[in-house]
């Protein structure tokens, strides 16, 4: 309904990215990824796509420990760089109010707004285009989440917690159970982040439980 913002929401359509060089979310993998398996949705630039942002923090400080906020707030991709993590265009959509930790409780809370990306994805919305002057059927796609690696468990539902902590590596890791602690532990795993041609990656006689 802007006209000041409404050119700007096509610009990854025309912009010329510059190779190897990623200076927004459209130059990644991802993003040409979901392109290429949801056409329909790709074949319109106006189309919007989603960054989803949520974290706990304590509303009066040290002073009300107990009581906690969780604000999540959806930002837009589809601007260019120098717009899309500006104030005015980080769209506070829920406030949660918490006496202590959701944990996967959280959905109950985030419904509304899950409800809200189905239609907007599934169902599709009637949008009136200023800048072209004619309605237009719309679509919006959550690309990502931004969180901490706690919250994350709470937002997906995976338990980070355990041996199939990681999401990537999943049964894929060689994580232990302490026998004493019960408690898991990565020791073996701190190699398998090591670039391919690293002095340290097929090292296995310097590294050992025990050993300084």
């Amino acid at each position: 309904m802007s006209p000041r913002t409404a050119a700007h929401m096509t610009w990854h359509q025309s912009y010329d990215a510059i190779v190897g060089v990623m200076v927004h979310p459209f130059n990644n993998e991802a993003w040409k990824h979901f392109n290429s398996v949801h056409l329909h949705f790709s074949a319109k630039s106006r189309n919007v796509r989603l960054g989803l942002c949520t974290d706990i923090f304590n509303t009066f400080k040290s002073f009300a420990a107990p009581y906690s906020c969780w604000p999540v707030i959806l930002t837009i991709y589809n601007l260019p760089p120098g717009m899309c993590m500006r104030p005015k265009f980080m769209f506070l959509s829920t406030v949660i109010p918490s006496l202590s930790s959701l944990g996967r409780n959280i959905d109950v809370c985030l419904r509304p707004l899950i409800d809200g990306l189905t239609q907007l994805w599934s169902f599709r919305v009637l949008t009136y285009d200023i800048l072209r002057k004619h309605n237009f059927v719309i679509r919006a796609a959550l690309m990502w989440t931004i969180n901490d690696f706690r919250t994350y468990g709470m937002v997906s539902g995976w338990n980070t917690h355990g041996k199939l902590a990681c999401p990537y590596c999943m049964e894929n890791n060689k994580a232990f159970t302490l026998t004493n602690e019960g408690k898991a532990s990565f020791f073996y795993c701190h190699r398998c982040f090591l670039p391919t041609n690293h002095r340290y990656r097929k090292n296995r006689k310097d590294f050992f439980v025990g050993r300084v």
